[in-house]
């Protein structure tokens, strides 16, 4: 893979899981799709544990991104 599509895909990925983060926090456990983990039938507990695992993953995703979307040095 080349560097511009790396970062294609990571930025990508971090905005996914940005949402899945709002998804965590927002909605409960009952509701959440049954792929999800956490999911459980007829919960209404909120996984802000998982929302912020979600959101640290983004941030990751997001950083590595940038660092890999930087000018090369000359050598």
């Amino acid at each position: 893979m080349n560097k511009k599509t790396l970062t294609s895909v990571a930025v990508i990925l971090g905005a996914i899981f940005v949402i899945l983060a709002v998804v965590y926090w927002f909605v409960p456990a009952g509701n959440l799709p049954s792929i999800l983990p956490g999911y459980s039938a007829g919960s209404t507990q909120i996984h802000v544990k998982h929302g912020i695992a979600s959101f640290l993953l983004a941030l990751a995703l997001f950083a590595f991104a940038w660092f890999k979307s930087g000018e090369q040095l000359p050598q």
